[in-house]
């Protein structure tokens, strides 16, 4: 039943899911694409491992407007579907409204707070794991500056970009760091060519390693920097083959697991506050083939003494989300 990947038409929607049947689990991806090889994919690939390992079957939908996301919720808790994911901050407000009337479907919400009996939030420990490639960049950097591109300027995403700065310092105290967003509405999460004309300023001013966190923008940040011959950092998914090579690490942001535990637990989901970093797997850095030549032993065995002192508390990495200054970066 992997069913719709659009809307069909104002009346049609998700009424028309093909018999989904009661307590299957649902996902809707946030604006940007399922396919957007970074936040949503990794969504995605939770759900495909849960269907793939119970033999189960969910139904999901791609967005096309802010507007719809009340909608999808309604529509989706009314075929049946528990639970419900959804994969972005910007439901909070949808999921606040549609939770309440459904108290017997259990939902959860990535990467925002909805204080409801029936909701699972999940937040990440994001600036922790771009701490880690902060520290990888400085390693890696000839010229001694590096940039950063976001996408939606939200705190969030300044959690990332300041995480990476605090890494960047913590291995060149004197290291410029560059850091764009690319706008400020949901639009920023798909725009390769704005990601690709950022990178492409940032380069001109000297930076030799770049890191994208702004979703399917971030797809035009590495293109780019493959393409300059400078290296680049992916985000949320695994994104080093994508220009094998030439992308120093991927910071993983494991949505997958929190989709992958959703759909598991099913309907005798828990719920309430759920935060996943270092501790628990949650944030990371990838190695792999594509990126096991850029990477020496001396540079991961810094990255790992690193992330071992995050997790016990010897090193504490400012959150912007809790306090919104960055000692390390101005935005």
């Amino acid at each position: 039943m992997k069913l719709m990947h659009k809307f069909l038409g104002a009346a049609a929607g998700i009424a028309l899911t093909a018999g989904a049947a009661a307590a299957d689990p649902a996902l809707i991806f946030d604006l940007g694409g399922k396919f957007d090889k970074s936040f949503n994919e990794a969504a995605f690939s939770g759900a495909q491992r849960w269907a793939e390992e119970t033999g189960g079957k969910f139904a999901e939908i791609e967005l096309q407007s802010d507007a719809q996301r009340e909608q999808a919720l309604r529509r989706f808790a009314e075929a049946g579907a528990n639970p419900i994911v959804m994969a972005g901050f910007a439901f909070g407000d949808a999921l606040g409204q549609v939770a309440v009337d459904y108290p017997d479907t259990k939902f959860t919400i990535i990467d925002m707070v909805v204080d409801a009996p029936n909701v699972r939030s999940v937040v990440f420990n994001e600036h922790e794991g771009s701490y880690l490639v902060g520290m990888m960049a400085a390693q890696a950097s000839k010229s001694g500056t590096v940039s950063f591109v976001g996408g939606m300027d939200i705190p969030l995403i300044r959690r990332f970009a300041c995480g990476y700065a605090q890494g960047v310092k913590a291995v060149n105290p004197d290291a410029t760091v560059i850091s764009n967003m690319t706008g400020t509405t949901g639009a920023a999460w798909n725009d390769p060519v704005k990601g690709s004309e950022i990178t492409k300023a940032q380069i001109s001013q000297g930076s030799d390693v770049v890191f994208a966190a702004a979703g399917g923008t971030g797809v035009g940040v590495l293109q780019t920097a493959a393409d300059e011959k400078i290296l680049s950092i992916g985000v949320d998914s695994n994104q080093n083959y994508l220009h094998s090579g030439q992308v120093l690490t991927s910071m993983l942001k494991r949505v997958d697991n929190a989709v992958f535990s959703a759909f598991t637990d099913g309907v005798d989901m828990e719920t309430g506050f759920s935060v996943m970093g270092l501790t628990n797997g949650g944030v990371g850095y990838a190695m792999d083939e594509h990126n096991a030549s850029l990477v020496s032993a001396d540079m991961k065995a810094t990255v790992e003494a690193a992330s071992a002192q995050i997790a016990s508390g010897e090193i504490a990495v400012h959150d912007y989300m809790s306090d919104d200054s960055c000692p390390a970066l101005t935005f």
